[in-house]
């Protein structure tokens, strides 16, 4: 029967062959025609779980030799342990990583069972808890049980895999409604003393799921994966630079060592890396207000080139950086050329917002739109700005004004239609967003303080003036025809006797008190929206005086702030004692 059985098996199986079989079966059950077990109810001896252990035949060679040298093969009946379950855990895996519909009623079951035994990993938990996320959504029974044996094990015996899959758990849904507040705590306190081991796919990737799941208290946590991320900015993907960059954005932070890396890295690869890579790099410097010239010639350089390729919010998003920090690079022409031409094309594809924050970004740097302006300020355009018919918000209609006092005021051949006044805004200092930084207050008590001491009354100047041309003054100093102080209140009840000017056309004083927020935050230059208010006052007729901090701060006594106010604001007069 043995021999019979031997000439049954499928060529190319010989002495020393082992084989596997999906589930276990006997030597019996090889001898029958139809490969069924002939024993009533089964090889109980040989009954396994499955998914634990496989069952082998071995078919060895001869194990004596007769008379005649006859080989006689024996069978032994072996239990592993090895690949075949390995390989079954990974199909596990895999069909549970691709379940995303209840359609997957029994690998929903399976799941549930190894739940109960409490057999998974906390990676496999992982895995399942976004499986579930998929076909529940983020209240499902199979869900909290799976977080409950998450949680089971603290954050400090999970491995860095473990710990990263966690995040990405939470951060798809299962901490939705500010739940498990407590444990993402324990999870960012042992994380901090962990970075220093996260290679690039785990430092973007906790970057990324503290910024979905808004936290930000955990101040501590992504000032160490900045760092962390400066060793990995030269190996990371496009996407996650991007993210990392995001991320960053989101928490208002940034890092010198940081920026400088992406300062080489943007160099190096501005014509080939992907364009929201590009736009993140910009917006993240416009964002933190960091004026990086070899970030932004690189993106001048490679707009010029690569612009029709970009959506029209990449655009725009390279562009406002430019207008924010004040800065024009080497190939301006060139640069706004390109930005004329892609408007001109695709005019139409740009949204309302998109294109209104586009042109006004390009007059904050003294490009001025034009041959859009007109279109800008059709009814038809107007409409497309407001949201559902609640009107447009505050910051759209400053922009507007702006956009239009710019024309009056720059662009005196503009003969086309006019901003209406119901578009207008009266102030452009407003609590929200604003189109004036407001003044630093302590910085303003110190100069108020030292006004005082120079003009001798409080009475011979004005705090916080907002002017008929939506500017607020920080300082106003009121001068007659002959170029005496008048007091704010009032026009010619007393004059202090400091001439300002032998010409006397100069008629109003706009003291421009500059704090650091004023400045971009790694050089001295004036914002945008600062630089274009001091350059619209001008026009206006104002003789703008700059109190910039970095000289004030020089100032350590009550006499060198009252010479240093009689130089800034009356340079070519004397000061009389009073």
């Amino acid at each position: 029967m043995a021999l019979k059985l031997v000439q049954r098996l499928p060529s190319g199986i010989g002495p020393g062959t082992v084989f596997s079989v999906a589930r276990p079966v006997c030597a019996a059950c090889l001898c029958t025609s139809t490969g069924r077990c002939i024993l009533t109810g089964g090889c109980r001896r040989l009954q396994l779980s499955w998914g634990a252990r496989s069952l082998t035949a071995v078919v060895r060679g001869p194990s004596f030799v007769g008379p005649h040298r006859d080989s006689i093969p024996r069978f032994r009946l072996t239990q592993q342990h090895g690949p075949v379950a390995q390989e079954e855990e990974r199909e596990f895996r895999r069909r549970l990583s691709s379940c995303s519909s209840s359609a997957k009623v029994r690998l929903i079951s399976e799941s549930q069972e190894r739940l109960d035994r409490g057999e998974l990993s906390v990676g496999q938990l992982c895995t399942l808890g976004r499986a579930m996320l998929a076909v529940e959504g983020p209240g499902g029974a199979m869900l909290e049980e799976v977080m409950a044996q998450v949680r089971k094990l603290g954050p400090s015996q999970w491995s860095l895999d473990e710990l990263v899959a966690v995040y990405q758990l939470l951060r798809g849904g299962a901490a939705h409604d500010g739940k498990y507040r407590d444990l993402l705590n324990a999870m960012h306190t042992h994380a901090v003393t962990v970075t220093s081991s996260m290679d690039e796919v785990a430092v973007s990737g906790l970057l990324g799921a503290l910024m979905d799941l808004n936290q930000t208290q955990a101040t501590p946590l992504v000032i160490q994966l900045c760092k962390r991320a400066v060793r990995h900015v030269p190996r990371l993907s496009d996407e996650q630079l991007a993210a990392v960059l995001a991320a960053l954005m989101h928490f208002g932070h940034s890092d010198h060592y940081l920026v400088e890396a992406v300062e080489r890295r943007v160099h190096a690869t501005a014509f080939t890396c992907h364009s929201e890579t590009l736009t993140k790099a910009t917006q993240f410097l416009g964002r933190r207000n960091i004026l990086s010239p070899p970030v932004l010639d690189a993106v001048a350089e490679s707009f010029v080139y690569r612009a029709d390729g970009y959506s029209t919010g990449q655009v725009a998003r390279q562009i406002a950086p430019f207008g924010k920090l004040c800065y024009l690079p080497p190939n301006a022409g060139e640069l706004f050329r390109k930005v004329e031409g892609v408007l001109r094309t695709r005019f139409s594809q740009f949204q309302p917002r998109t294109l209104l924050g586009l042109l006004h970004s390009c007059i904050l740097v003294e490009r001025f739109p034009v041959n859009f302006v007109s279109k800008v300020f059709s009814n038809f355009f107007l409409q497309q700005l407001q949201e559902d018919g609640n009107g447009m918000d505050r910051f759209v209609l400053a922009q507007l004004t702006q956009l239009y006092m710019t024309v009056k005021l720059e662009c005196p051949f503009y003969e086309g239609p006019q901003l209406l006044p119901k578009y207008r805004v009266k102030s452009f200092l407003v609590s929200a967003r604003s189109l004036e930084t407001p003044v630093d207050p302590h910085l303003y008590t110190l100069v108020k303080t030292g006004l005082v001491d120079l003009l001798g009354v409080r009475s011979y100047f004005a705090s916080k003036v907002l002017t008929p041309y939506c500017y607020t003054l920080d300082v106003e100093i009121k001068l007659d025809e002959e170029g005496y102080v008048l007091p704010a209140s009032q026009d010619d009840v007393f004059k202090r006797c400091i001439p300002f000017s032998t010409s006397g056309k100069n008629k109003l004083i706009a003291l421009c008190i500059d704090g650091q927020k004023r400045f971009t935050t790694n050089t001295r230059r004036l914002l945008g929206s600062e630089s274009i208010k001091q350059r619209h006052l001008r026009l206006l007729g104002y003789e703008v005086v700059q109190i910039p901090f970095y000289e004030f701060d020089k100032l350590h006594s009550k006499t060198s702030v009252m010479n240093y106010l009689h130089q800034k604001i009356f340079p070519h007069s004397y000061r009389l004692s009073w």
